[in-house]
């Protein structure tokens, strides 16, 4: 397919063979008028006649041919309606089609002096009433990039992927959009990850989720937007029934809802700003029954290092499987290294690890040495909507820089979870603890809080936070 710009006409030379006849026969016919006027007693005013006629016509030639030019006529780009309202018109019906699948918005999405929105509003399930909201938006030039429909017993929610222009702003477009019959409208800013259709991203999320265990917790957040998910388990660390349950097909009350947990407990997500959807809560649903039918599961990767005085170590993800064995190095710790690790009586910390192990709290490393015996441990925890890092290192085994290796793996990997940030409980004396949060060379915020210290590690720069080894680095 040839486009306007770039096709040629044909040169009209016939044309032009025709106007350079014509002018010599007019040049020939002037010199015999000349010749005979000339002498005339009046011949020298009738030639003067003659030349303003001549002027006169050579004018209108000119404006003639200038009005009707030989020039390629212009793009039909160029000739079409300002960018927004045909545009949002075409993209608008491509999403209702394609039940948002947006492919058109991704090429257009670093366009300078646009900005994208998420925004959710809720309509009657009537005819023409989405197509009033696309009205609405193409008189604000807003491209619709995606849209989903959620349907309610009354209503449906539409959930849409805007670009807009950078001066609207968002009062503005919840005007325009109630106005066009849309209610409960909510609109926060977006950016480019937002542009992946949602069953890619859904598809995305199970494979995460089919591969480790503990990403169920993080592919429910990435799944429903920002909202505080909760580990309730059903037996607590001292022992006690917690009585925390949820029947099978779960429980959807406005803003929360509770999935039962495959490991036992409840799994209760929360998002106060906004109702969940019927279709929200049964992708929920379908993500933890597919957790459920996996079972339990932690990718099998181990790294090889040497430490600075030869011996060899392996770092490697722990689950319940290793609890014996974390046990068996409790033993071997002595007590003020394990009330530094627990800030309380060190008789219950063997109760904790159970928990701690547990893929559906967070991600454990365990180091262990060449001959199978575990020496450390490291936990990245899940905590509503922060995260904690916890180390443990055994006596024998302190200040060879396993504890660093530990916590800069246990960074990067709440980095690749999406966290804006780490924070560790420990004591002021526990000057190694305190070393390392250093190293990371994060920007840290130091609290203390009912005697313990808090520091909190914000993870701004994903160069600081990648793991490296203290000597050679070997995988198998």
């Amino acid at each position: 397919m040839t486009s306007a710009k770039s096709a040629r006409r044909p040169h009209h030379w016939r044309r032009d063979l025709i106007e350079l006849a014509a002018l010599f026969t007019a040049v020939a016919v002037a010199d015999a008028i000349a010749n005979l006027i000339g002498h005339q007693p009046d011949g020298p005013y009738l030639l003067m006649a003659s030349a303003v006629a001549l002027v006169a016509t050579a004018a209108f030639h000119t404006w003639w041919a200038r009005r009707h030019s030989h020039a390629p006529p212009p793009d039909e780009a160029d000739a079409a309606s300002p960018v927004g309202a045909g545009t949002t018109a075409g993209t608008a019906t491509t999403a209702v089609g394609a039940e948002g699948t947006g492919e058109g918005g991704v090429a257009g999405a670093g366009e300078a002096g646009t900005t994208l929105w998420r925004m959710r509003t809720t309509v009657l399930d009537a005819p023409g009433s989405l197509a009033a909201l696309c009205t609405a938006l193409a008189g604000l030039r807003v491209d619709i990039l995606t849209l989903q429909t959620h349907p309610l017993a009354e209503g449906t929610v539409d959930e849409f992927l805007l670009r807009a222009p950078a001066t609207l702003q968002a009062q503005e477009l919840s005007r325009k959009i109630a106005a066009a019959g849309g209610a409960s409208t909510w609109i926060e800013r977006a950016d480019a990850h937002d542009l992946v259709d949602t069953p890619t991203r859904v598809l995305s999320l199970a494979t995460r989720t089919a591969l480790d265990a503990a990403e169920l917790p993080l592919a429910l957040r990435q799944l429903l937007g920002r909202c505080t998910i909760h580990s309730l388990p059903a037996v607590s660390v001292t022992g006690r029934a917690t009585g925390q349950s949820a029947p099978v097909e779960g429980v959807l009350e406005e803003t929360v809802m509770r999935l039962r947990d495959p490991s036992g407990g409840v799994i209760s997500v929360e998002r106060p700003y906004l109702p969940f959807t019927p279709t929200e809560f049964a992708r929920a649903r379908a993500l933890v029954e597919l957790d459920a039918r996996l079972g339990p599961r932690v990718p099998r990767s181990e790294d090889v290092l040497t430490l600075p005085e030869g011996n060899e170590i392996t770092v490697r993800r722990a689950d319940r499987g290793d609890l014996a064995a974390a046990r068996a190095m409790h033993d071997r710790c002595s007590q003020d290294t394990l009330g530094l690790r627990y800030h309380g009586p060190v008789a219950d910390a063997d109760r904790y690890l159970d928990h701690l192990l547990s893929p559906r709290f967070g991600r454990t490393l365990a180091v262990q040495t060449a001959s199978g015996r575990l020496v450390a441990l490291g936990h990245l925890l899940w905590d509503g909507d922060e995260t904690e890092v916890a180390l443990l290192v055994e006596d024998d085994w302190q200040r060879r820089g396993i504890g660093s290796e530990l916590l800069r793996r246990l960074v990067a990997l709440a980095e690749e979870a999406g966290c804006d940030s780490v924070y560790a409980v420990t004591q002021s004396r526990n000057t190694g603890m305190v070393a390392a949060m250093r190293a990371l060379e994060l920007p840290l915020d130091y609290q203390i809080e009912e005697g313990t210290l808090v520091i909190t590690a914000r993870l701004a720069s994903e160069e600081a936070a990648r793991p490296s080894a203290p000597t050679e680095r070997a995988r198998r």
